[in-house]
């Protein structure tokens, strides 16, 4: 998986930032189930937040990352991927997730994502919202904008542009929303060659975008546990909260 099991997101808790958080079971158009955790913020600024998980789909990281986008003022949703294969249940950190991951479909995230799209729409249909992922989930943001879900712009760190069996940079010209990259640049799973084709994709499709490369950081910089990488993790955070206020 992207992170450890006991890893964290490098952003510090805002007290009394939250109003409510609760585990959801949402429910995609095709009528599977998939667990979810759902938080909004005590002083909302209007946009709303679709978190992708790593392989591991939803566990403790991405619950805490949903926190501290409401502390910021969005509220959010970190969904699960395996509803259809696993069920909805909490799970512990032995679940077989490698079992999961390749009965996962591209139709089935994006289906998934609309109906975490629609919750936080639920009473604003015209409310701003946006993707984020890491690793898998990086490309399923970025798949995302492909998706026709009228997303104000989509997030991946360290997403693979050519994650087989369709990568994002084969969809460039699908997609309806601007699109930010965090990379690292010491990723050996991600060549240097591979960000800069999917740069130079999003660029001649005409798509808005910024494609951030960290010179030295690994895949999974984005972790407490990364103290080494601590500035390049603010640096991050703070370019996805600028992207969302500037594209909101």
């Amino acid at each position: 998986m992207c992170h450890d099991t006991d890893s964290n997101p490098p952003v510090e808790p805002l007290a009394g930032g939250v109003s409510g958080q609760s585990d959801l079971i949402l429910t995609a158009d095709d009528g599977s189930q998939f667990a979810a955790f759902g938080v909004t913020s005590a002083k909302p600024k209007g946009p709303g937040v679709v978190i992708l998980p790593d392989v591991r789909g939803l566990y403790h990281f991405y619950e805490e990352l949903a926190l501290r986008f409401a502390e910021h003022g969005y509220d959010a949703v970190a969904i699960d991927y395996f509803g259809r294969t696993a069920g909805v249940a909490k799970r512990d950190d032995d679940f077989p997730y490698t079992e999961h991951v390749p009965l996962t479909t591209l139709e089935g995230v994006t289906a998934d994502t609309a109906a975490a799209v629609a919750h936080l729409r639920e009473g604003d249909p015209g409310r701003a919202v946006f993707t984020l992922g890491f690793c898998f989930g990086g490309s399923n943001s970025w798949h995302q904008a492909a998706g026709g879900h009228g997303l104000a712009g989509s997030i991946g760190f360290y997403g693979n542009p050519k994650r087989p069996p369709v990568g994002p940079i084969e969809r460039v010209e699908e997609f309806a929303n601007p699109v930010l990259a965090l990379m690292g640049g010491d990723d050996p799973s991600i060549p240097a060659e591979v960000v800069e084709e999917y740069r130079t994709a999003l660029a001649e499709a005409g798509v808005e975008h910024e494609v951030i490369v960290y010179p030295g950081a690994p895949h999974s910089f984005f972790d407490r546990k990364q103290e080494q990488f601590a500035t390049e993790s603010a640096d991050a955070w703070q370019r996805v909260l600028d992207f969302i206020a500037g594209h909101s």
